[in-house]
């Protein structure tokens, strides 16, 4: 015979079951499986469910590896479901490391892009997308003068018509950008790519330091994303190489309020604020004035080249002019 205590506390769990069963789950601020990738990756090495890969992606148990730590290389994963959440969060967990110590490169974006499975010049990606690339650029021997390190995190919003200037870093189309150091760290890196729909809001956070705490990249208002496109990272090599790995990608659909008749953008993506163009020297390839290095020469390196060349004039004219006193025989002194 069960004694009251027993029984108040069967009827207890009891309840708490019937309310369990019977209460309407929240639908939102929750994982995506379709959008998300996450390890063991079933069928390493042949597929993954609802996931595409091109190039020289290879996939692991634990890990998808974009490029080797090779020279000219170019792989790619994208999701083949459409993407129909209008505010998410997108968690990437990511690798980038190389035997390389002062030169590496070049880096990776995460996409949500209307066109897919295209490998181009961005890092992999066709040139001229249309949609939202959140670039990772570890080019360590960059061109021009950027008032930035390397890495740099940026964010490119394309309709089509722009083409993703490698010259300047993409710093002329960039929305906005920060320096990021997580290039072979020995703990997990994580990049966050949060979207409000809602309010048109993006807004990219890193977590490099292992305190399991996000930092603030930048946030960029005035970003308008229709659905319907597709997520995907795409890296590559070029003359200076490092190996791009990706551990997970989560996607979290975001519990935002919404507003009285607010709607899904539905046009072609558009930005309303553009970061500010910076300097740049021309000559990238590396001619005389760039000193071989892709870079342009200081005032202070001009100067001493210049004053170096003035004194070899002012030197190669006095021995001249001591030879040409020395052999005219008009000018010698005589003896009698």
């Amino acid at each position: 015979m069960a004694t009251p205590g027993k029984m108040n506390l069967s009827i207890f769990n009891l309840l708490v079951i019937l309310s369990l069963t019977t209460a309407t789950w929240n639908t939102n601020d929750y994982l995506k499986r379709e959008h998300s990738l996450v390890k063991p990756f079933q069928g390493a090495g042949m597929n993954i469910p609802l996931w595409d890969f091109l190039g020289t992606t290879m996939v692991t148990s634990n890990y998808i590896r974009l490029t080797p730590d090779r020279q000219s290389t170019q792989g790619a994963i994208w999701n083949s479901v459409p993407c129909r959440v209008k505010n998410w969060e997108l968690h990437v967990q990511f690798k980038v490391h190389g035997s390389g110590k002062s030169l590496f490169g070049d880096g990776f974006v995460v996409w949500y892009a209307r066109d897919r499975l295209e490998l181009g010049p961005v890092f992999g990606s066709r040139d001229r997308f249309v949609g939202l690339a959140i670039i990772a650029d570890t080019y360590s021997n960059h061109n021009g003068p950027h008032n930035h390190q390397h890495p740099y995190i940026s964010a490119m919003v394309n309709n089509g018509t722009m083409n993703y200037d490698h010259d300047r870093d993409g710093t002329h189309t960039e929305l906005a950008g920060c320096s990021s150091l997580f290039r072979n760290k020995d703990y997990d890196t994580y990049l966050a790519i949060r979207y409000e729909g809602s309010t048109s809001k993006l807004k990219v956070s890193m977590d490099i330091d292992g305190k399991n705490g996000w930092t603030e990249c930048f946030t960029v208002d005035g970003v308008r994303l229709p659905l319907g496109y597709y997520f995907g990272v795409s890296a590559a090599t070029g003359q200076l190489a490092d190996n791009h790995d990706i551990m997970s990608l989560k996607l979290y659909e975001l519990d935002v309020p919404e507003t009285e008749g607010d709607k899904p953008f539905t046009g072609l993506p558009e930005a309303d604020f553009f970061a500010s163009p910076r300097d740049h020297v021309e000559d990238p390839k590396g001619g005389f004035m760039s000193g071989g290095g892709g870079g342009g020469w200081s005032g202070i390196k001009i100067f001493f080249v210049i004053l170096l060349v003035i004194i070899g004039i002012i030197v190669c004219g006095a021995v001249a002019y001591v030879i040409f006193n020395r052999d005219d025989p008009s000018k010698r002194k005589r003896f009698y």
